[in-house]
């Protein structure tokens, strides 16, 4: 999937481009082999209709928070819900042991920071740096211990 992530991956990014004014965005100048880099570093699911790669995300454990990343749609089909359908599935395929979920947008990326603040996240100031937000929060398959209160 690689060649065709790289390409759904240049069309999404391009429309994050000019949402955030800025072709300094690193999506945009990766190679096919930066891409089959980071596919042997996350876990990546794609969808696909009728054969074609039309929406991807990818997520991996950094310690005790679940680093949700790629999140991309074909942008004609942006709008039709397929973009919160593979975040609330990166969410469920969170391992045993993490208590924050967390992702970064582009600060001009309106329509994305809508969409993860609906779905819980919360933007950290203190995060990111120029131009780029970044957005968690609390794991809710996290329990507490289960035990006497003291």
């Amino acid at each position: 999937d690689a060649a065709e992530l790289l390409v759904l991956q240049r069309c999404c990014w391009v429309q994050e481009a000019i949402a955030n004014e800025t072709l300094d965005i690193g999506a945009l100048h990766e190679s096919l082999d930066d891409v089959r880099s980071w596919l042997m570093q996350w876990s990546t699911w794609c969808v696909r209709v009728e054969g074609r790669l039309v929406g991807a995300v990818r997520g991996r454990r950094d310690e005790t928070t679940w680093e949700i990343g790629r999140l991309m749609v074909a942008p004609d089909l942006a709008g039709k819900g397929l973009g919160r359908w593979l975040l609330h599935y990166v969410e469920r395929c969170v391992p045993e042991g993490i208590d924050t979920l967390s992702l970064f947008t582009g600060a001009g990326s309106v329509r994305n920071i809508a969409m993860y603040e609906a779905a819980g996240y919360r933007q950290r100031p203190d995060h990111g740096h120029a131009g780029v937000v970044q957005l968690a929060k609390p794991n809710p398959a996290a329990r507490a211990p289960v035990g006497p209160s003291s």
